[in-house]
């Protein structure tokens, strides 16, 4: 995996199109120079997830004797999951219902931005090519970029695009989102299948 496919594969995983209704609905009654505050500070605390999801994975798998395989299924099964609900997303939203008042970490910086998908993606690039951890996280840094000038111009393209663009480019990256975990999930299988050996 190159660092141009790992940056638009995280870029998928933040979904930061996606996420663009829920953050306004979230912040909305915050002043607007407040918001940017908040929305800084959920970036910035999703981004240290992520990187020591990414730098302390490996260790982790260690610890806990998990197979990278078994991380690759997971993170496939999950990114099906969370795929299969940006297609077909529920009346409560993709991420259920959310608590009101000025959010801290949960659930803009977890699991909106930092999600169980995005851990477990960065979690399997760090554990399964450690010699490449700082191409990750300049993969990392690319998609959480991205991520956040897509999310500070929420209002301007929710004005642009409006509600009906932004579902169909959501369920066109759920689409994209699914294709990718089926290839996580037959991978790993093909790893531990490979690994087996006749007794």
């Amino acid at each position: 995996m190159t660092v141009v496919s790992a940056a638009l594969l995280l870029f998928l995983i933040l979904d930061p199109l996606g996420n663009i209704p829920v953050f306004l609905s979230i912040l909305r009654h915050l002043p607007p120079k407040r918001q940017r505050v908040v929305l800084a500070r959920e970036l910035l605390i999703a981004l240290g997830v992520l990187m020591v999801f990414l730098w302390v994975g490996k260790y982790a798998l260690e610890v806990m004797h998990l197979r990278q395989e078994s991380v690759s299924i997971a993170g496939g099964i999950v990114l099906f999951l969370i795929g299969i609900r940006m297609i077909f997303p529920p009346p409560e939203g993709l991420m259920g219902e959310l608590p009101g008042g000025e959010p801290f970490i949960v659930p803009l910086a977890v699991p909106l931005v930092a999600g169980p998908s995005g851990m477990a993606a960065v979690m399997l690039m760090g554990s399964r090519e450690p010699e490449r951890l700082w191409e990750w996280s300049l993969a990392l840094g690319v998609a959480w970029g991205a991520t956040a000038a897509i999310l500070f111009c929420a209002p301007w393209l929710y004005r642009l695009l409006g509600a009906r663009a932004l579902t169909a480019v959501e369920r066109l990256m759920g689409m994209l989102l699914v294709a990718i975990s089926v290839q996580m999930l037959m991978d790993g299988v093909a790893g531990y299948l490979g690994s087996l050996t006749p007794a």
